[in-house]
């Protein structure tokens, strides 16, 4: 099921009927970690369940962070009159909370697997975000060569745990991001002498619930230009 992707609310925007019973995802179309809950939402195929709100993350109305969330971040859901934020915490309160196949997985070799990898995010999104203020050719290599050796752990799939998880959804949002425009700006491959890396990226895209969410990477380039690179 394709959606009908929403405006964006900035500003000027008037706040959906907060709180009357809709299942809103608040989400910024450009955000990484709002992609996330986004990605397994399609997945888990609640594209009728569960609206989505795009808002815009340089001009975001007010009533958002009086309202919905007080740290005034993305994403966010609206459900049973509550409001759970942080990406990761979203996506497993959707595992938790709806029905649809699931991203995590039964075998307790892969979920600890899962537990590390997801803390690794973190570190990863630090370690090249920061990164593009410096010398990234330099410095981002490892966390590629951690990504590229946790996909030798299990052989019975093309994804993290073998089989497409809440893992995979971690890291493609960083990846599309992190490729184009490393590529762009220091021509460098993530890619380059990484295979199931290159081969996992290649499966991703061929992933519905994930190619809907996909961002064009020139606007992700360009983005990102003014915000990392405006200032060098």
């Amino acid at each position: 099921m394709k959606d009908d992707l929403p405006p964006v609310l900035d500003s000027s925007s008037d706040p959906p009927p907060l709180f009357d019973g809709t299942t809103r995802l608040y989400i910024a179309y450009i955000c990484p970690f709002a992609q996330r809950p986004w990605i397994a939402r399609n997945y888990k195929g609640l594209q009728d369940k569960i609206k989505l709100v795009a808002i815009d993350l340089l001009n975001k109305p007010t009533w958002y962070k009086e309202k919905v969330n007080p740290e005034n971040k993305v994403p966010s859901l609206e459900h049973n009159n509550q409001v759970i934020g942080e990406s990761l915490d979203v996506v497993k309160y959707l595992e938790s909370n709806f029905e649809g196949p699931s991203l995590l997985p039964n075998d307790p070799v892969k979920h600890k697997f899962a537990e590390e990898l997801l803390s690794y995010s973190d570190t990863m999104s630090k370690i090249v975000f920061s990164s593009f203020k410096g010398d990234p050719v330099k410095e981002v290599g490892s966390t590629f060569d951690h990504l590229e050796e946790a996909l030798h752990k299990f052989d019975d799939g093309p994804f993290f745990l073998g089989q497409f998880s809440l893992v995979d959804i971690a890291y493609i949002t960083l990846t599309e991001r992190f490729y184009p425009f490393l590529q762009e700006v220091w021509k460098y491959d993530l890619t380059s002498g990484r295979p199931k890396l290159a081969a996992w990226i290649e499966e991703m895209n061929k992933i519905d619930a994930y190619a809907q969410t996909k961002q064009d990477p020139k606007v992700i380039v360009e983005i990102y230009k003014n915000l990392f690179l405006s200032q060098k």
